[in-house]
């Protein structure tokens, strides 16, 4: 059985208090992964979920016998530095971590932000980078060869609630134009990118836009923009703030009693809406990028429904509460490691690019393949609803598990 030190502690050290750990070679049997992530700061809860997943699959990987080059094998290994939610203090320990601690492959962060700010170094010394965090379609237009990332991109994430409300409105023998829509983003990269695939879609599907605001900068409170809500009665609240923005919303939407048909956020698992919030939250959309009822599959973690049930089983934590999907690519991400080093037949980090340049891996997150921007091009979005407690698929369609519940209760 695996075992894991409490989320909100494990390592999260200022950088000036980590012995330098060192240079992974073929001598120690050991392959080193560097990280710098969020264990404090705003972006703490996901980056806390992040981390459990890159432990889990080292401890998975390794434990079935670790990456197999030529006749030789190796462990994982990573090296942790919290970056505090910082930009700033992300790209500093991104260097530190290559200049001073040897490291010569990279996982990603959280949050597109901290992943702009670190892939201009990774990409200055030609270090790859596996990243499952940063969903900003901005990351994979800047020409970069080494980054990589496993997920969707952002805009994507609530395209399909916007097509759900349309739907809704002609099954009710009404005209999508009628369907008012409130917009509520952060003003960051991945959420920003999140409202223009909303703004295309709606656009397409012929919405009604009465309410567009910016978040402010804390999370803390959105008392404008429900203020407003209240006034105008939109059909439909689409809202992305991380973590800490889904929670602020569903606490407010409750405390002001606001009655809003449908309610589609990001971030719902990993803010954990159904144990803080309970029923306050049912019938609300979330965005997500995989779910244990999807028959992905792959022959190191299972399926999707038993890699779910493994975290639940080994991760406290998680025993009574749904798995996030940003624990689950964050294996995901550890796991093509492994794939492109054994494809690679090598250490040298110019092969070991160009082989994961070359992936197209089934996995238990669904299937990851590249394209020459560095961005998964072969996984979909997926949408799901609380129902009683339960996140369940309801969009799109061909992989839905129940049907929408409209409107919410």
């Amino acid at each position: 059985m695996f075992h894991y030190k409490p989320l909100l502690t494990s390592l999260a050290l200022s950088a000036s208090f980590i012995v330098a750990a060192p240079v992974a070679n073929a001598e120690e049997n050991t392959i080193l992964l560097g990280a710098a992530i969020s264990l404090t700061g705003k972006y703490a809860t996901a980056g806390n979920h992040a981390k459990v997943g890159y432990d889990f699959a080292v401890d998975k990987i390794n434990a079935a016998g670790g990456v197999k080059i030529g006749d030789k094998s190796y462990k994982f290994t990573i090296k942790y530095y919290d970056d505090e939610s910082t930009p700033a203090r992300g790209g500093q320990l991104a260097e530190r971590l290559i200049n001073q601690d040897g490291v010569q492959y990279m996982l990603g962060p959280y949050s597109s932000g901290l992943t702009k700010a670190i892939a201009p170094v990774t990409e200055k010394y030609k270090i790859p980078m596996v990243e499952a965090e940063g969903a900003s379609r901005s990351l994979f237009n800047k020409g970069y060869k080494y980054l990589f990332a496993v997920l969707s991109t952002s805009e994507q994430y609530l395209a399909s609630a916007v097509a759900l409300a349309a739907d809704v409105a002609k099954a009710n023998g009404k005209d999508p134009a009628s369907v008012k829509v409130a917009l509520a983003f952060e003003n960051d990269p991945f959420s920003l990118d999140v409202r223009a695939g909303v703004i295309d879609d709606i656009k397409k599907h012929g919405l009604t836009i009465v309410i567009d605001d910016k978040l402010p900068r804390n999370l803390t409170d959105m008392t404008a923009t429900m203020t407003k809500i209240k006034a105008l009665k939109p059909d439909l609240f689409v809202v992305s703030g991380h973590s800490k923005g889904a929670g602020t919303a569903t606490r407010q939407i409750a405390e002001m009693k606001l009655s809003i048909p449908m309610v589609a956020m990001t971030h719902c698992e990993s803010a954990d809406l159904v144990g803080k919030y309970g029923a306050t939250a049912n019938g609300y959309l979330c965005a997500t990028q995989w779910a244990e009822t999807l028959t992905y599959k792959d022959p190191m973690f299972g399926t999707a429904a038993e890699f779910n049930a493994e975290i639940k089983k080994t991760v406290a934590a998680y025993a009574d509460k749904s798995v996030p999907y940003q624990l689950a690519q964050a294996s995901a991400a550890v796991y093509v490691f492994k794939d492109a080093f054994e494809r690679a037949g090598s250490l040298d980090k110019d092969k070991v690019r160009d082989a994961l340049a070359a992936t197209d891996l089934a996995t238990f997150y669904g299937q990851i393949k590249f394209s020459e921007a560095g961005n998964n091009t072969a996984k979909p979005m997926v949408l799901r609803q609380i129902q009683d407690g339960k996140y369940n698929v309801v969009a799109p369609t061909a992989f839905a598990s129940h049907k929408l519940e409209w409107p919410r209760k």
